[in-house]
Order: structure tokens, then sequence, then C-alpha cells
């Protein structure tokens, strides 16, 4: 198994060089075809023509928006030529959370930014990440916003906790597991804890893995009741030195809201390194 298509959500932040450099390198070793897709903010153009003096103001953004997509563009094709990776590249308009899972459904993988709240131009579109993991039905490999971040390849750190997420987490993961120098597989519970009797033991998780080629050391850990999951998994992702956490999301959308596990929310917001998501 392997992925040979890679997705990269590309816009005019800060990071979207840094999360290109990964996308390509990652195309490179998995030999796959790179699409980078360009979106980012558009305000509703209504919006603007209601007061005067303000449709100027939405005419002049979307220049610089058209303008900083060409230059992306350009980068992007250059980029390819030196990975000597084969790519398309894809700029669309419209609201990102409507637009954007439709093209992400056609990747085996999506590699996508951390919300950065100290960059405006990382803002794509409310709650952006978090749909597009819900909907696209495809892993999506979530890169930090801050920090130095390379491909993962060393040490991956499996949530496990036998669901229906975690599991297809797991096997969505293979390519990269298969590729990791190690595989660690932990798995979080309170002292408190009545595990339930259809829960799949680490053990046997690792097992099947294993007929994938993938060895895994096998680990457990009893945290006090008020500890938070999330904060415990990225302990030990610290102490273990991981480059890569897998784990599944958590979360469901109501109206226009997406509601998330308290794990799944705590990944989001404090994660150290990349965090390859599955729903």
């Amino acid at each position: 198994m392997s992925y040979k298509s890679i997705l990269v959500h590309l816009d005019t932040s800060v990071r979207a060089r840094p999360r290109l450099e990964i996308a390509l390198q990652l195309a490179h070793r998995f030999h796959a075809h790179l699409t980078g897709l360009f979106s980012t903010y558009v305000p509703p153009r209504h919006e603007f023509f209601v007061m005067a003096g303000t449709a100027e103001y939405y005419v002049e953004h979307e220049r610089q928006r058209h303008e900083k997509a060409g230059s992306l563009e350009r980068l992007f094709h250059a980029e390819l030529a030196r990975a000597k990776v084969e790519g398309q590249w894809i700029a669309i308009d419209g609201y990102a959370n409507d637009v954007v899972p439709p093209y992400a459904r056609l990747a085996d993988l999506i590699v996508l930014g951390q919300t950065d709240p100290t960059d405006p131009e990382a803002f794509i579109a409310e709650q952006f990440v978090e749909h597009v993991v819900l909907s696209a039905g495809r892993p999506v490999l979530l890169v930090p916003s801050a920090g130095s971040v390379a491909p993962p390849s060393r040490h991956v750190l499996v949530a496990w906790d036998g669901s229906r997420e975690a599991t297809r987490a797991i096997h969505d993961a293979l390519p990269f597991l298969a590729h990791a120098a190690k595989v660690s597989l932990l798995t979080v519970h309170s002292r408190t804890d009545q595990p339930p009797r259809d829960r799949i033991a680490g053990a046997d998780i690792a097992l099947t893995m294993a007929r994938h080629g993938v060895k895994v050391d096998v680990r457990e850990l009893s945290v006090e009741a008020d500890t938070p999951v999330g904060d415990a998994l990225l302990s030990q992702a610290s102490n273990l030195e991981c480059d890569l956490i897998v784990m599944g999301a958590y979360a469901h959308s109501r109206l226009h809201e997406v509601i998330l596990g308290g794990a799944t929310r705590a990944m989001l917001q404090s994660m150290t390194v990349p965090v390859l998501f599955s729903h």
C-alpha cells in the first residue's frame, strides 16, 4: 500500500511554503502525483456592495489574491521540477469549506496546515481544518504552524482505543508506518476506566499491523481520571521523540458547527509534530 496521489492545500500564509516542501518530499518518497490546491479566504461579494465605497476594496482584494496565486503557482511548478515530482496546480474560488472537500476526496492523502491565529492570511474559513477532516473521507496530515518540521520518517506514535476512528487511522497511515524506523502503539486509560467488552486489545491490532510488515511496540499508559487524553498523547510523543502522531478524529457536525472530541481538540490546538487524522 502507498499514497499515489497527494493533495496539499496552499494559501498566502507564511507557512504555505514549508507545507509545500513537506508535501513535495512525501510525493517523492511515495512516487505520488502532487496536486497543489490554492484556496484562500474570499469575502462574500454581496456584503461589499451594501455600503458605499466598499466595492473598490473587494476589487482590490481580488486583484491581490490573483497576483499572489500567480506567484505561488510559478513557485509550485519550479519546485515540482526541482523535486522531480509529477503534479498539477488548481486554483479555486468560493467558500473553502464548500469547494475544497470535493477535490480532497480525489487524493490518497491531504496535507493541511494547523490554524495559525498569529497570521491573518492563514484564516481560510471557520473551522476549515475540522471541516476537511470530517468531510473528505481521506486521511489528513496536519502540519504544525510553528517550528521547523520535516516529513515523518523515524518514530510514529499511534493512539489506540479500539474505536472505528482509530482503526481507520491505522489503516490510512500504513504507508507511513511501513517507512518508519519505529512504531509505538499507545493506549491511554484512567485507573477507574472499565474497558468495553468489545474493545480490541493493543496486542491484537499490533498483530494485524505485523501482517503488513509493521513491527509495533505496544504500550499502555495509566493516567489520573482528570488528565486529558490529548495532553497525555502530546507528553508521550515528546518523551519518545516521535515525529508523527496517528489518531482517529472524533467529532460530528451540527448545522455549520463542528463539535470536536476532547483529544482531537487538544491536538488541533497544541500539536508539536505532524498529526495524521482519520475520521
